[in-house]
This record gives C-alpha cells, sequence and structure tokens, in this order.
C-alpha cells in the first residue's frame, strides 16, 4: 500500500471515529476512559500534539473543537452528566495501574 493512501485510510477512520462518537454522546468520557484508558478529550490532546509536532499551531479549544463538533464547553453543558461514584472510584482505581 503506498503511503499516500495509507494516510488516506488513516484520515478516514478518524473521521468515522468522530462521527461514531458524535453519534453516541451518551458514552460519557468518564465511561471511555475507565473501559479503553482514552476519551475525547485525550484524542483532541493528541491532535493538538500532532499538529504541534508540524509545526501547526492550534489550542487546546480548536483541538476540542474538531473532536467534539461544536465548541467543547457547548457539549459538556448539553451532553455531560454528572459521574457516579462508581464511575470515580473506577476511574481511581485504573490510574493505579499506569
Amino acid at each position: 500500500m503506498s503511503e499516500p493512501t495509507k494516510t488516506e485510510l488513516e484520515a478516514a477512520t478518524f473521521r468515522r471515529l468522530l462521527a461514531h462518537l458524535d453519534s453516541r454522546k451518551d458514552a460519557q468520557n468518564i465511561d471511555m476512559m475507565n473501559l479503553a484508558g482514552f476519551c475525547r478529550n485525550c484524542l483532541s490532546r493528541w491532535y493538538q500534539e500532532e499538529a504541534e509536532a508540524r509545526g501547526v499551531e492550534i489550542d487546546k479549544e480548536a483541538a476540542r473543537e474538531v473532536v467534539y463538533g461544536m465548541p467543547y464547553g457547548e457539549w459538556k453543558a448539553k451532553y455531560q452528566t454528572e459521574a457516579s461514584d462508581a464511575q470515580k472510584a473506577a476511574l481511581e482505581a485504573g490510574k493505579s495501574h499506569d
């Protein structure tokens, strides 16, 4: 497979992941962290880091908007729910394994 084709496939896969996450606003970041060890905020941070590694300056909020599809504050107000004690405990327990 050529590098341009590989890059196109990776980009398409990333766009599909973002679309999937957009369709699953019920999947809270804490759930994603507890189950997979990453969340939407991680994706936005990785996006920002990769941009900066290539000399493209993008701030945290702009990177989050790429991943969330809207300003983070707006997404948070509309879709983020309060984490339960069980979710918080699972997150803390997972941190001890890092």
